[in-house]
């Protein structure tokens, strides 16, 4: 158990009315993640006719536009100044970018073409760039208390998964009731509510909460400041750890589909895996924010890596015909993959106290940025490497292709041991991450007394 900190001039807690209004944001962003990874991959490459190889190639370059977006719009949103706030007004510019990139990427009309995925998807993430860095880096800023963080990341994240499982009831319930599903009906069912919810929930967040003022903003020119953050080791460590988890995570959401579809052999049930996945996530956020505050952050997620990718082996063992064999394994995953949702968010806003202390500045939004660029690198890479190593071990796509065993057997390892390995890999990566919370609170008093002489 890690030392309980009681500091009797900490802020007070943040309302809940406040925590909601800040979630609702997250509601698109955790509605569209998802859909991008796991189906947006299979439905253009299995279901419109491109390769898999160029597929995978195309999501890996459009991460070459984001080394310049994200620090681009991260740096500017750290130097934005208006009475609308400097997070606010990205957030409002974002909308229309990513609308428009919904709209062509999940309701796209054949023939389709590898220019049009990627130029669509470059669209996409850069609306999604301008969305997500000034939104999460709003949150770090919300409070500076060690386990207030926890809990504004945890509301904001189970706000988001909540719409994340119903985004998959809705589909399932269109299988069940009326016999319409498959991965184009699931995109077009997904992509209206993400048209809908955008303006909507992105509105309520910047209308209904404040944003502080009390910020020293960034003086540092761009290149200078990143040799800054790369002496920051806590951050360093951090990045290192969720880089090496999200492209285990993204190898799983990738070929969840081709899995579901190949090896299992069922071809419409794939949102009611990811609909249990999704809803043990958001049964399992209340427990990670109260186990994390116990124990610490970093032991918390390290657990949750670890158990999850002992899990992950189980589904080695199923084959055709054994979807709903699938769904425990899925139901103990997705439990422990709550912690990753909550913990290495609020992990991120107190390692940017670091930088807080060593520059006098307020540079969150960059540090955001970084991270961003960070994540979708390891989302870009798991994608590219397991499609490549897929075609490789001979499996194919499409109504002309028959995969040979050895190609449904190299799907199935590529889906095992791609998650599998890289959670374990993070787990022990972070297990010994030095910033606990009494680290935090020697630190937060180093930069109050810094800021008031």
């Amino acid at each position: 158990m890690t030392e309980k900190i009681e500091n009797p001039d900490a802020p007070k807690p943040i309302s809940r009315k406040t925590l909601f209004y800040y979630g609702l944001a997250d509601m698109p962003i955790q509605m569209g993640a998802i859909p991008v990874a796991a189906y947006l991959p299979n439905y253009y490459g299995q279901d419109l006719g491109l390769s898999l190889a160029a597929v995978g190639m195309i999501w890996l370059l459009t991460r070459l536009f984001d080394a310049v977006s994200d620090p681009l719009i991260g740096w500017l949103s750290d130097r934005t100044n208006t009475r609308w706030g400097r997070r606010r007004i990205w957030m409002v510019a974002a909308v229309p970018v990513l609308m428009l990139a919904v709209y062509k990427l999940f309701m796209p009309v054949a023939p389709v073409t590898e220019a049009y995925l990627f130029s669509w998807l470059v669209c996409f993430w850069v609306g999604w760039t301008m969305l997500f860095i000034p939104y999460y880096a709003w949150a770090a800023e919300l409070s500076p208390e060690y386990n207030e963080r926890t809990r504004i990341t945890g509301w904001r994240a189970w706000i988001g998964m909540a719409a994340n499982v119903l985004s998959k009831v809705i589909p399932v319930l269109a299988i069940f009731l009326f016999g319409y599903g498959g991965t184009e009906e699931t995109l077009l069912l997904i992509g209206t509510i993400m048209l809908i919810l955008l303006p909507i929930t992105v509105g309520l967040t910047v209308w209904n909460v404040p944003e502080g003022r009390d910020y020293l903003p960034t003086q540092i020119p761009l290149i200078p400041g990143l040799k800054m953050m790369w002496k920051n080791a806590p951050f360093k460590r951090l990045v290192l750890a969720f880089f090496i988890s999200q492209m285990g995570s993204s190898i799983s959401t990738a070929l969840v589909v081709f899995y579901i579809r190949n090896v299992l052999q069922d071809a419409q049930n794939s949102i009611l895996m990811l609909l249990v996945y999704y809803g043990f996530n958001l049964a399992g956020i209340p427990f990670w924010i109260w186990f994390s505050s116990r124990i610490g952050k970093h032991r918390a997620w390290a657990l949750g890596l670890g158990l999850f990718s002992c899990f992950q082996l189980g589904y080695l063992a199923l084959g055709a015909g054994d979807f709903y064999y699938m769904l425990p394994i899925t139901a103990a995953t997705g439990f422990l993959g709550g912690a990753f949702w909550v913990i290495p968010n609020s992990m991120k806003a107190d390692v940017i106290d670091v930088d807080r202390l060593a520059t006098g500045e307020d540079r969150t939004a960059w540090y955001f940025a970084v991270w961003s660029f960070t994540t979708k690198v390891g989302q870009s890479i798991g994608p590219a490497l397991a499609l490549t190593l897929l075609a490789y071990v001979g499996f194919e796509t499409g109504t002309n292709g028959e995969s040979t065993e050895e190609g449904l057997f190299g799907l199935k390892l590529l889906y095992v041991f791609g998650p599998a390995l890289g959670f374990a890999t993070a787990a022990l990566i972070a297990w010994n991450y030095p910033l606990d919370e009494k680290a935090h609170a020697e630190l937060r008093d180093k930069i109050v007394a810094a800021r008031t002489k």
